[in-house]
């Protein structure tokens, strides 16, 4: 039987690699019948996993407040260690999973409680922004989270002269360069975004012509000069679908555009 998900999953992955995950999908299927569970897959996913597995899908935070809206006892979440730590801070009264125990992420592997509290003893009063994507332990270290897309308001909310941001290196410096607040940085980063250049990107722009070109802030400087659009994951998602180019690279990691297609 053709679902609005097989339609979607059409646009994406050809017919017979759907027939292929098929007799999977319909027992992930009967499994959240039986245990009263939902599936929450990052914009990150495989195609198979977000098209026909997932009954609800976003970024880290936007899952986890989702989460907060279904009335399923078992959250599945189809994402990193610090993805299902977030949902579980919101949700907890619910059971979180996660399929993969070893599913860690080298930004929020790449710093521990440990680290921000030296960062602390060193810069004294001075109030530490923690990156949405670090670990419950960094969480707890800190004195306010962030989004990428929320990173500057909630720097500058705090009506201080400097803050500590961590763990992301790229996305503090860009959140420099958009004020005049001092920005000390946990010199961290993914290793995705990391191996993005600048120059990599003019080469493309000179080869295709008219493509534009989005990238997340977790990218290096000079991948973000070369950008059309500079956002988070909703954010790049919003552009695309306002402006509808003819062509566009997004520079993120590497199942988003297949999501946005």
């Amino acid at each position: 039987m053709t679902t609005i998900k097989t339609r979607r999953a059409a646009d994406v992955l050809p017919e017979e690699e759907i027939l292929l995950v098929q007799p999977i999908v319909d027992e992930i299927n009967r499994l959240k019948l039986e245990r009263n569970a939902i599936v929450a897959a990052h914009n990150y996913m495989t195609p198979d996993i977000y098209h026909l597995a997932a009954d609800i899908t976003g970024d880290s935070l936007a899952l986890a407040n989702l989460a907060l809206e279904t009335e399923a006892d078992v959250i599945v979440l189809a994402g990193v260690h610090f993805m299902a730590e977030t949902a579980k801070i919101i949700n907890p009264s619910k059971t979180v999973l996660i399929p993969d125990l070893e599913a860690g992420c080298s930004l929020a592997d790449g710093i521990t409680g440990a680290d921000v509290r030296r960062m602390k003893e060193m810069f004294p009063d001075t109030p530490v922004v923690s990156y949405v994507n670090t670990s419950a332990e960094v969480k707890a270290e800190s004195d306010i989270t962030c989004t990428s897309g929320n990173a500057l308001k909630v720097v500058e909310s705090l009506g201080v002269d400097r803050v500590i941001f961590t763990p992301d290196q790229f996305l503090g410096k860009w959140v420099a360069s958009q004020t005049d607040i001092e920005v000390i940085l946990w010199e961290g980063s993914c290793m995705v975004h990391e191996r993005f250049t600048g120059v990599a990107i003019s080469d493309y722009k000179r080869d295709m012509g008219e493509i534009k070109v989005i990238a997340h802030p977790e990218c290096p400087p000079d991948v973000l000069a070369e950008a059309d659009y500079v956002g988070s994951t909703f954010g790049m998602i919003n552009w695309v679908s306002e402006h509808e180019p003819d062509q566009v690279m997004m520079i993120t990691e590497s199942s988003m555009a297949d999501n946005v297609a």
